[in-house]
């Protein structure tokens, strides 16, 4: 049973009230507080040593990195990010200025993006650190963007390049808060998810709630320049654009569009973005999965991304 064999088994057993507008199943839970223009994001997240991070991160890295995941799932639904809460666990020693580093690194993100940490929890974890983040924000009713609304005939867009973000991008990376927020403004976005497992697996579980399928055209991915070669030593060559579709750690916005305003958006992210690559990569279809077009022809794409448990 992997990660989403067992979120799938236990939702069904979740209560669940007249507030929550989406519960399992999106970046973040939308609740509605009874306010008349906005609802309630939260969202929860965690990091943890030997899966997320190395010894080799810097604390401030770590901290950052615990934060901007979160952060990057508010992105997803194009809403503005305004407390979080950390929980700490330790183990039973620990070195104290290195802890005071994660917050450096908690913090700085936090001013930046205007988000208020206001307390959380420590504990003792003896086998390795963990931190967990819960994270309130703000999406406005008719602005927020979930996984559910893709179409077909949609062009499928992605933001930055994929691919190698284990080199280190993933410990630094800023979540697209801005970006999202100016795309559900500025456009009709159909549907949006953060890529935090890669391309291959992040873009199904839009596909699966929508009920649609893909075709992904080869060429157009944004594949990184520090996609990875080689496999590790000994293993066979790993394909730069396996690494796009499958290292996961992105944490770039995928999101669909109808696809007659493909080249007004195109245009207009030009201008206001002009520092970070947007790409079409494909589009929409009838059916189910995702299909690749490459030289060879137009083929079902068997790559799956990250699941933990697999």
């Amino acid at each position: 049973m992997n990660e989403f064999d067992l979120i799938a088994r236990l939702a069904g057993t979740l209560p669940a009230d007249a507030s929550v507008v989406v519960g399992v199943g999106d970046d973040c839970a939308v609740l509605d507080v009874g306010l008349a223009d906005r609802w309630l994001l939260f969202k929860t997240d965690a990091v943890v040593e030997g899966i997320h991070f190395t010894p080799s991160a810097t604390p401030e890295q770590i901290g950052h990195k615990a934060l901007a995941r979160a952060l990057s799932d508010i992105a997803a639904m194009a809403g503005t990010p305004t407390h979080a809460l950390v929980t700490l666990a330790l183990a039973g020693t620990f070195d104290v200025s290195f802890v005071e580093g994660i917050y450096r690194g908690m913090n700085a993100l936090a001013a930046r993006h205007k988000v208020a940490i206001v307390g959380g929890e420590t504990t003792t974890n003896p086998e390795r650190m963990l931190i967990s983040i819960a994270l309130l924000g703000w999406a406005a009713k008719d602005k927020c963007v979930r996984r559910s609304g893709a179409k077909v005939g949609d062009a499928i867009f992605v933001t930055g390049e994929l691919g190698g973000s284990l080199a280190g991008r993933h410990l630094e990376f800023e979540p697209r808060l801005s970006e999202a927020r100016w795309l559900a403004k500025s456009f009709s976005i159909h549907s949006m998810i953060d890529l935090s497992d890669g391309l291959a697996g992040d873009l199904r579980h839009i596909l699966k709630v929508s009920d649609v399928g893909a075709e992904l055209l080869a060429k157009a991915i944004p594949v990184s320049r520090a996609a990875k070669l080689r496999g590790p030593e000994g293993s066979a060559t790993k394909p730069r654009l396996l690494a796009a579709l499958a290292d996961g750690e992105d944490f770039e916005l995928v999101f669909t569009i109808a696809s007659a305003d493909a080249v007004s958006l195109l245009d207009a992210w030009k201008q206001k973005f002009p520092a970070l690559r947007l790409s079409c990569i494909g589009k929409i279809t009838t059916g189910t999965g995702i299909t690749l077009r490459d030289y060879q022809g137009v083929r079902p794409l068997n790559v799956q991304g990250y699941t933990h448990f697999a």
